[in-house]
């Protein structure tokens, strides 16, 4: 089974079934984090589209959880940008515009540059190891045609890079920025690439590991800028998806 196949709650990290009776703690704060993570990823994965609606009752049934418990979920996903609330039309997953993606990477320029030099002189082989593992396993994926799941391997390669900066807000930032970069990617990229290199990041893992902070953020800057200029801005329809089959057991 691939990773796009996998139940919610697998892809999540739990092991545990995606359904279950509501009991007491049907809706308590475990099983809500088990939710948001599913839907999270399966927007990060692309199996829930820039603009596909997200119907309170269909996920409340999908999920087996109250009403109450999913709108909780949805507004922390619209509190992180990756849904859209709107006044009597509902949940929708976020459709970024031309300008919010050029806001986008403009961020990413500023921290992800900006944190390169204390990258470099805080990364041990085992974080370079780790991070070669991922970079590898996301180009096998995208030769493999699995660019959804390409996609999030490459956001959670930039994530785990700032993670080794030493300053946890900037890396939460970086994070969030880079879940917003996959719907954009999802939204205006073009199919069978990235928008980079495929070597794009073993290259940046060489400048840190030689320590060369400055040459690793002239990489990102422009690692950053291939991605951006790759888009291909198009108008696209919203849609309404098989939410009982994107969270299929």
């Amino acid at each position: 089974m691939t990773e796009r196949q996998q139940s919610p709650d697998a892809v999540a990290g739990r092991g545990q079934p995606a359904r279950r009776r509501r009991g007491k703690d049907g809706d308590g704060a475990q099983r809500h984090e088990v939710i948001y993570r599913a839907i999270s990823n399966a927007i990060v994965e692309h199996r829930l589209r820039p603009g596909a609606r997200l119907r309170e009752d269909a996920l409340a049934e999908v999920f087996d959880i109250s009403r109450t418990g999913i709108r909780k979920i949805l507004q922390r996903l619209a509190h992180e940008q990756l849904v859209t609330l709107t006044p009597r039309r509902g949940a929708s997953v976020t459709r970024p515009t031309a300008e919010e993606a050029r806001d986008v990477f403009a961020a990413r320029q500023l921290v992800e540059c900006g944190i390169m030099a204390d990258i470099a002189r805080r990364m041990t082989d085992a974080d370079a190891r780790a991070l070669r593992e991922l970079a590898a396993r996301e180009r096998q994926l995208l030769k493999q045609g699995e660019q959804s799941v390409a996609i999030k391997l490459s956001a959670e390669f930039h994530e785990r890079l700032a993670g080794l900066c030493g300053n946890a807000t900037l890396a939460e930032f970086v994070g969030r920025l880079c879940s917003r970069s996959s719907l954009i990617l999802a939204v205006y990229g073009s199919a069978g690439h990235l928008g980079c290199e495929s070597h794009d990041h073993d290259e940046l893992i060489g400048h840190l590991e030689a320590g060369r902070g400055e040459r690793a953020a002239a990489f990102m800057g422009r690692h950053l800028k291939a991605i951006e200029a790759s888009l291909s801005i198009e108008e696209a329809l919203d849609e309404a998806p098989d939410l009982r089959q994107i969270f299929a057991q």
